[in-house]
């Protein structure tokens, strides 16, 4: 059952030990919790264990909360060091750092260079050479199949770990810029150029296959 009240008083509940209060996010966040922690480990039964972690986190810190960011940003916060610390000892693939600083893809191109006419084109320097598909066309319960669903899950896994943390929450979870900057740790430039350089993938990626589906129709 979710909390009716405001912030402030099931924070106050949660620290008065009141079940209900706990049982109720749980409810509320647990699913997606497992979600975004699966982006850093390698099974479900790895994020499900990140997630029960998270939660005895919450707990032994709730006296120490502040509220200078939101109770559920705090609570994200926790799981998403959780689980990059856990995928770094489950994995030992990815380095630490690079999951924690954004701006190391800052001289990475948002779109495929190849997209576009070389510099010295006679006619349309730098424009498209390939531009981008219209979809006003395509039927709107093809666009929501489960198998176009499936390409977009594929994409955004094939992405870095910081493109794929922020999609994620933005358009996946439903994120606000400011939480996830709030929840990662970033500035809103970065998170606005992982934003646009993650759905310029996704969409590249769906753009291929419903052009395949096409020709092939």
């Amino acid at each position: 059952m979710e909390w009716q009240g405001d912030e402030a008083g099931l924070v106050a509940a949660l620290r008065d030990g009141d079940e209900a209060a706990f049982t109720g996010l749980v409810d509320r966040y647990h699913a997606q919790m497992v979600r975004l922690a699966s982006m850093y480990v390698p099974s479900r039964d790895v994020a499900e264990e990140v997630a029960q972690q998270t939660w005895l986190g919450v707990l032994k810190g709730l006296e120490r909360f502040e509220g200078r960011s939101s109770l559920r940003t705090w609570l994200f916060r926790i799981l998403v060091y959780t689980a990059k610390s856990q995928g770094y000892r489950e994995r030992r693939t990815i380095p630490f750092s690079s999951l924690a600083d954004p701006s190391e893809e800052s001289g990475e191109p948002s779109v495929d260079p190849d997209r576009f006419l070389p510099s010295d084109d006679p006619r349309w320097p730098r424009h498209w050479a390939v531009e981008p598909s219209a979809w006003e066309g395509v039927p709107e319960e093809r666009l929501l199949s489960g198998e176009v669903r499936g390409i977009v899950e594929e994409a955004i896994a094939g992405l870095s770990p910081n493109q794929r943390e922020v999609i994620t929450m933005r358009d996946v979870l439903g994120w606000t810029s400011e939480e996830v900057c709030n929840a990662l740790d970033v500035s809103e430039t970065n998170q606005r150029v992982l934003l646009h350089r993650a759905r310029s993938k996704v969409r590249w990626a769906l753009e291929r296959y419903l052009d395949e589906e096409e020709a092939t129709a």
